[in-house]
């Protein structure tokens, strides 16, 4: 090897060539590192309701460290994304001495039980909110069936000037609304919505008219629906007729018959055929 010039002249540039390249590093490493890049502001944006100027500050002072060049990126964006009401962050460096973050909220749609908030995009997030919203219940698998199904609910119940309070789904996959008034509709596991079409367009057109507040309303049945009304029935008396229209049927039923602790509807309609 000795004996080959060519070839330790060749390694003889290779070394000198690395040797150079370590020193460009470490100078630039140096340079880099020097408190004359320092970050002199950040910038905020995005639609913001609930992040405020104090949980910036606080993140800027415990997680933001170096300076414009050795600010970890990764490691500044999830110390935002730690914020209860963030949903998305993204950062960029603005030269010579800025860094730009913008936040995504989350839009409260629901709450989950009493464990956590429904976003519009049916997520799970764990914030404080003082907001008047609708309760969801179900399977934790169910949120966003559970989020989609409340708009197309909500659109339909509109209608009728009704409001959903809670909405639940159960584990057999059939749903219950509450509505702000307190009425309970049981809507079963399918054909849900023309189920509540029906309903929503024989209320709109005789029982709110009438001003009577219901209690509950079972659409489970194959061509109409049950109400319940909140008034004591005699035993000896027949409940009497309460809705005149030729479009529809009133069945009056005694109360009756049924076993010990299950209650059945006083009023039954039933839409023609």
């Amino acid at each position: 090897m000795w004996d080959k010039p060519t070839l330790l002249n060749w390694i003889a540039s290779l070394l000198f060539a690395l040797s150079v390249v370590v020193m460009l590093y470490a100078a630039l490493f140096a340079v880099v590192h020097l408190p004359i890049f320092p970050l002199r502001e950040v910038k905020v944006d995005g639609e913001l309701s609930h992040v405020n100027r104090e949980q910036v500050k606080l993140i800027v002072a415990k997680h933001l460290k170096g300076n414009f060049f050795t600010l970890d990126l990764v490691k500044a964006r999830n110390a935002f994304e730690k914020l209860p009401w963030a949903r998305n962050v993204s950062l960029r460096r603005r030269w010579p001495d800025t860094l730009e973050v913008v936040i995504e909220e989350h839009q409260a749609l629901a709450r989950w039980g009493t464990i956590a908030l429904v976003n519009t995009h049916g997520e799970l997030f764990h914030a404080a909110s003082g907001s008047d919203l609708p309760v969801f219940y179900g399977p934790g698998d169910g949120v966003i069936e559970v989020a989609s199904q409340y708009g197309e609910f909500s659109k339909i119940l509109k209608t009728a000037n009704l409001e959903i309070a809670n909405l639940a789904l159960t584990p057999r996959r059939a749903w219950e609304i509450t509505t702000a008034d307190g009425m309970v509709v049981e809507l079963g596991r399918i054909e849900m919505q023309p189920r509540l079409e029906k309903f929503v367009s024989v209320y709109s057109r005789t029982i709110a008219s009438l001003n009577m507040k219901v209690t509950y309303a079972d659409l489970r049945y194959p061509n109409g629906f049950a109400v319940r009304k909140p008034v004591q029935v005699k035993a000896d008396l027949q409940v009497k007729p309460v809705i005149e229209d030729k479009s529809i049927d009133i069945t009056t039923i005694k109360p009756s018959t049924s076993k010990p602790g299950k209650t059945k509807p006083t009023d039954i309609i039933k839409q023609q055929t």
